[in-house]
């Protein structure tokens, strides 16, 4: 790192993020954890309840020292306006959950949940699967249908409840490249013999599969990770399939946004992943 980067990086700043609801979001204690790590000592990262109607207001005020914002739900769609450039994997999606001030005063925006996803996978071995399954049709079920346009070689089945998600999905893999075949979610339980299964569904919904894990599971990638193990999640690992976490993924995800942020090549994964544990063992 030169000189000046460091100079740069001595001076207060300013990081946070925004959701409505933010007060479960374990981003503060992944961002502070990685300051920490970095010497970044005039680095602080808050967390806001900000909505739809006050973010405009919100980003319009930030001053120079602000380095950046994360965003979750439901922001990450509505900030795209308010951006003088997008990156092509958020573009892809249509969301964005990191936004970069530049020091020009440019607002960036970037996705970094697709590659945290893709990132999530390779730390435990998976590089590339013949096919897999995704559980659900959400918002999240669309960045993993990008993650898989980088992973999986062969076609994806997506389980819905609904017609009208199930168009969704198919659009979405029209848009992304990926061949998405779409499954009654009364047929989940056939997901569970792929060679990758992501569950992409909130709490709860995946527990009555947990019965129907097979005897040798692959790998799951269960996007959750409060309350963690999931009932499937549990079942799985107990037998003896790979499971990869919703904790992998947000920390994933911070490792990159800390990168883009602060301009640090290498963010302190392993003091992110023990500062997470730490604070979900606590709750």
């Amino acid at each position: 790192m030169s000189d000046t980067s460091r100079a740069a990086q001595a001076r207060p700043r300013r990081a946070a993020v925004l959701g409505n609801p933010v007060g479960h979001s374990l981003s503060p204690v992944l961002h502070r954890a990685a300051y920490q790590a970095l010497g970044l000592t005039g680095w602080t990262y808050d967390r806001f309840e900000v909505d739809e109607a006050a973010l405009p207001g919100f980003v319009a005020g930030m001053g120079p020292e602000w380095a950046g914002l994360s965003l979750t739900m439901p922001l990450k769609r509505a900030v795209i306006p308010l951006l003088d450039e997008i990156s092509d994997t958020a573009a892809s999606v249509e969301a964005v959950n990191t936004l970069v001030l530049t020091e020009d005063g440019r607002r960036t925006g970037d996705n970094t949940d697709i590659p945290g996803m893709v990132a999530a996978l390779r730390e435990h071995g998976v590089e590339r699967v013949a096919t897999a399954a995704v559980l659900g049709a959400g918002a999240t079920a669309s960045s993993a249908l990008a993650a898989l346009a980088r992973v999986c070689e062969g076609e994806v089945a997506v389980y819905v409840r609904s017609a009208a998600r199930a168009d969704e999905m198919r659009e979405w893999g029209r848009r992304l490249d990926v061949d998405v075949r779409v499954e009654d979610w009364a047929d989940a339980a056939d997901a569970l013999r792929f060679p990758l299964v992501v569950a992409t569904t909130p709490a709860g919904t995946t527990d009555a599969l947990a019965a129907a894990v097979p005897e040798r599971p692959a790998t799951l990638f269960d996007v959750l990770y409060d309350p963690w193990p999931t009932a499937l999640a549990a079942r799985w690992s107990m037998s003896g399939g790979a499971v990869v976490s919703g904790l992998d993924l947000l920390v994933h995800q911070a490792v990159l946004q800390v990168e883009r942020m602060t301009g640090c090549s290498a963010a302190p994964l392993g003091a992110m992943r023990k500062a997470g544990e730490h604070a979900l063992a606590a709750r």
